[in-house]
């Protein structure tokens, strides 16, 4: 089989034989259709790859990159140098040797270019210009600008430097706007923000971030997973189903991409809110382990590298995000807030969540109407709840029992009570006070879906809906829960959740051959308390 691409380098991924899902037929476009474009996405998702093909394809050509791509035969644009400036690479806590890399990147590009006669200069707007102003009349290059806010989101927590920063990008950004010698111009970033002077008012850039006919280039569709990746979804049947991957049928393969669905799918970059994308860097990580372990194992890989980006562990030290509506499946906010983030000091915080990638869009942008915006998927709500829980929680409390094996899992109800007073006696009270059954129910949601457990809160059946439920394959686990603040009320609370769970029966619904284990549980929320104080595992009635 063909090795799944780890490179964001279109030559690398060429040269080792590597799958490349064709994306050419949007770049062709692209291409004809703008001379200046701005997309953003969330870190892991192709940014680097695509701005590289594009490079490529000016800088090369189609020979030897791309037989057998889309754009092979229809691609007619002459070459042109590329200047590819990636801000990755440079200075985020000292502005002069940003401005020092900056600029010397722009020499070691005229030079290799025998551009001559740039006149030196330690600011990088007027070093540009001067680049500009050597080159012959006529003469043209491609500016490709990778991750452009990386001194900005560094700076989240520092408004001096941050607004140092800024002035310095908008000075650099004004001083290209408009200049004949660039041919084609592409800048990404994580975020869109309007206090940078590409995206304000008279700005020649194109922001092509939500845009429908684009909104599939970054990100992979199920069709080019099925296309491209075939062998190994193939394989990972086999593996599962312990048979030979010539037998493997199509309604295998679809199970198999209906399961990648839930877990990878549903980001989405589409204002019509009609085109929805798989995490490639989830892809790729789930299809390689299916090589290598031999088995489908569905792991959080986006979380593991890119999933807490700098950004918001600068965001959190001086912001308390708000756990209320991060619990909703479905939050609202307004349409002019979320299409016109001003700055990172100021930005709505589910704003930032949905830039970053924790939140997705989940309605058509609609300018008459509110932007609807949830998690897309269990990949991403896991990742988002593990980034809650270091807000949340002190101290780690590990979910497992002997045997790496959940206690919720295996254990007695006593094992699992012990378990969320060692959680609940984590929790930062001064920040994230429990003063009543929706908060409680709250903390242990962040708690249990940040530790990967298939967990449903408010799950409902004919007769009412039960506080928590978690499912494994063997057993369900239902707790139904009590607040008080009184010792004097707290048995008349037990038996009132007892009773709650034998009249409306939580957790029967489609349970199958699973245990059922149903608990009924007071939290007593006296400072001097704090914990379940009294519980009372259900019993079936005979």
């Amino acid at each position: 089989m063909k090795l799944i691409a780890q490179s964001e380098n279109i030559e690398n991924i060429i040269d080792k034989d590597s799958i490349y899902v064709d994306k050419t037929e949007y770049i062709y476009n692209l291409t004809k259709q703008y001379d200046r474009v701005f997309f953003s996405r969330p870190r892991r998702f192709g940014k680097s790859l695509t701005l590289n093909t594009i490079g490529t394809l000016f800088e090369k050509g189609v020979d030897p990159y791309f037989k057998g791509t889309w754009i092979y035969d229809k691609w007619d644009q002459d070459k042109y140098p590329v200047l590819h400036l990636s801000f990755l690479e440079y200075s985020a806590t000292d502005l002069t040797e940003f401005k020092r890399q900056l600029c010397l990147s722009i020499y070691k590009f005229a030079r290799a270019k025998k551009i001559q006669n740039v006149l030196d200069d330690k600011e990088p707007n007027v070093y540009i210009t001067n680049l500009f102003d050597a080159m012959s009349d006529g003469e043209q290059l491609i500016l490709l600008i990778d991750e452009y806010d990386r001194q900005l989101t560094a700076n989240i927590n520092n408004p001096e430097l941050y607004e140092m920063f800024r002035i310095c990008l908008r000075d650099f950004y004004g001083s290209i706007k408009g200049k004949k010698q660039i041919k084609f111009m592409a800048v990404t970033g994580v975020t869109r923000l309007k206090d940078v002077s590409i995206f304000s008012v008279g700005s020649d850039i194109n922001d092509l971030s939500y845009e429908y006919v684009y909104s599939n280039m970054i990100g992979f569709t199920r069709e080019e997973i099925k296309k491209f990746y075939m062998d190994y979804l193939k394989l990972g049947v086999s593996y599962e189903n312990n048979k030979n991957s010539e037998s493997v049928t199509d309604s295998e393969i679809e199970n198999l991409l209906d399961r990648m669905a839930e877990h990878y799918d549903s980001y989405c970059f589409d204002k019509k809110y009609r085109n929805k994308v798989f995490s490639t860097y989830s892809v790729n990580n789930f299809l390689l382990n299916i090589a290598s372990d031999k088995e489908i194992y569905f792991g959080d890989y986006w979380y593991d590298v890119g999933g807490l980006p700098s950004i918001l562990m600068n965001y959190m030290e001086s912001h308390n995000l708000n756990i209320e509506n991060l619990l909703k499946s479905e939050i609202e906010i307004s349409y002019n807030d979320f299409v016109n983030p001003t700055s990172l000091i100021d930005i709505n915080e589910n704003v930032l969540m949905c830039q970053t990638g924790y939140l997705t869009l989940k309605s058509e942008l609609d300018p008459y109407d509110n932007v609807i915006l949830g998690p897309a998927n269990r990949e991403v709500r896991t990742a988002l709840f593990s980034l809650l829980s270091l807000r949340v929680y002190e101290r780690n409390v590990s979910p497992y029992a002997s045997g790496k094996k959940y206690v919720l899992e295996q254990g007695t109800a006593e094992d699992i009570i012990y378990l969320f007073n060692s959680v609940l006696a984590a929790l930062a009270y001064d920040k994230y006070p429990v003063g009543d059954e929706f908060v409680l129910r709250a903390m242990l949601q962040v708690y249990l879906i940040g530790k990967n457990h298939d967990v449903r809160v408010e799950q409902h059946n004919n007769k009412g809906r039960s506080d928590i439920l978690v499912n494994f394959p063997k057993r369900r686990v239902v707790l139904e829960l009590k607040y008080t603040d009184k010792v004097s009320s707290e048995k008349a609370k037990l038996s009132e959740a007892e009773n709650q769970i034998k009249e409306k029966g939580y957790g029967l619904e489609n349970l199958g051959d699973r245990e059922l284990i149903q608990i009924a549980c007071v939290f007593n929320g006296a400072r001097n308390k704090r914990q379940i104080t009294m519980y009372k595992k259900v019993e079936k009635n005979k």
